[in-house]
């Protein structure tokens, strides 16, 4: 028996990982008929080292991830998807999208990008993708190529210019 998914939740975040994995995502939620549920979480902790933070700068953040998820929808839409929604979270991305909103929402995968970190980041500060992972409370899919499945780094690159003789 296949498995068949019926909310699937897509962690967007402006990166070219997380834009295959939506592309994946409607395809995925439109073989399954299933709700695709799409989340963007504005990092707090961002905030915490500005000296003159204000909230005019958490309301720019805020319409510009609106405007994005809207095109978003649209998409999904135009690809003939219906059943599809966003939020907007503030708080630890790791956390909301691997626990808090899975369960809220009955989530039963999760898709996400590959991390756009090197090896320091991820050191650092940790990936997302990874936390996601390892303590999610459904499936997750971690989408690391593009809708043609080629590896979504080689899509990025553009060609050698030729030297000319």
């Amino acid at each position: 028996m296949l498995q068949q998914y019926k909310h699937i939740l897509v962690a967007i975040d402006g990166s070219y990982e997380s834009e295959l994995a939506f592309q994946k995502a409607v395809a995925v939620a439109k073989r399954n008929h299933s709700e695709l549920f799409l989340i963007h979480i504005v990092d707090t902790r961002a905030f915490q080292n500005v000296s003159s933070f204000d909230s005019a700068m958490v309301e720019q953040v805020t319409e510009t991830a609106k405007q994005t998820m809207d095109g978003y929808i649209e998409q999904a839409h135009k690809a003939g998807l219906e059943d599809v929604s966003y939020t907007i979270e503030y708080g630890a991305p790791k956390t909301i999208i691997a626990r808090d909103v899975p369960k809220q929402k009955a989530i039963d995968l999760i898709m996400i990008g590959a991390t756009g970190l090197n090896a320091v980041e991820r050191l650092l500060i940790g990936s997302v993708t990874e936390y996601v992972t390892r303590n999610a409370v459904c499936d997750v899919l971690v989408v690391r190529t593009d809708l043609n499945n080629q590896p979504a780094l080689a899509s990025t690159k553009k060609p050698k210019p030729q030297a000319n003789d």
